[in-house]
């Protein structure tokens, strides 16, 4: 990655980014949403960055503060630098994990020539998740104005797994965290196996179809 990485350099970016500028105006007065009983997840996390480490890498550090404080747990976590096969490698290996129910990657997104994560990620989702993107897009623009137009994102389901390459700025990152990805996580999860809520509503229908079969055999004399 170059000093001037777009992705989320905070050394470099300054107030080139935008994000730099503006900090992310949170809507705390959203609609509730229905209470759900959540679980903890396991959840995988990749930092992308040549020009940062694992110690130094901020955004990864406000993914794995806001998950944790959301109560899941961190089943594993890498830091790589831009290199697009080792970082399609490194996330296609950690969806495979058994103890990983979800992937977040932070980094890389932008759209300089050495920002691989979108490109390297997206070919390993076998559903997109477009709606997240244009989340994004309005909270990014709410928070920083149309410097948001250089902010890429990408989130999708693989093997049951959704998948998330944020952006690599700290405050990017827990906004999209934060704002979207964690009051869903749950949802999603269930969604992408097969076992969503709703799944109560189909089983109660298929409950009284028996029901009804079984009166009118009653009925019929048991033919």
């Amino acid at each position: 990655m170059t000093a001037s990485d777009s992705s989320g350099d905070e050394t470099s970016q300054g107030s080139t980014d935008g994000w730099s500028e503006a900090k992310p105006e949170t809507n705390e007065d959203h609609d509730e949403q229905p209470a759900e009983e959540e679980r903890s997840l396991g959840i995988g996390v990749v930092t992308i960055a040549t020009s940062r480490s694992l110690a130094t890498d901020a955004a990864g550090e406000a993914v794995v503060t806001a998950l944790k404080a959301a109560g899941h747990e961190i089943a594993t976590r890498e830091h790589i630098g831009n290199d697009h096969d080792r970082v399609q490698s490194i996330v296609s290996r950690t969806i495979d994990r058994d103890d990983v129910d979800l992937v977040v990657t932070a980094g890389a997104t932008s759209i300089e020539p050495s920002d691989v994560a979108i490109e390297a990620v997206e070919p390993l989702l076998d559903k997109k998740l477009s709606a997240f993107g244009e989340l994004f897009t309005k909270l990014a623009y709410d928070a920083v104005g149309t410097r948001a137009v250089a902010s890429r994102t990408a989130a999708g389901v693989t093997d049951g797994v959704p998948v998330f390459s944020l952006p690599g700025n700290e405050d990017a990152a827990r906004l999209a965290l934060e704002e979207i990805i964690l009051p869903e996580a749950d949802h999603l999860v269930a969604l992408a196996r097969e076992t969503p809520d709703e799944d109560k509503w189909a089983a109660a229908e298929s409950s009284e179809s028996d029901e009804d079969a079984e009166d009118e055999t009653a009925a019929n004399g048991g033919e």
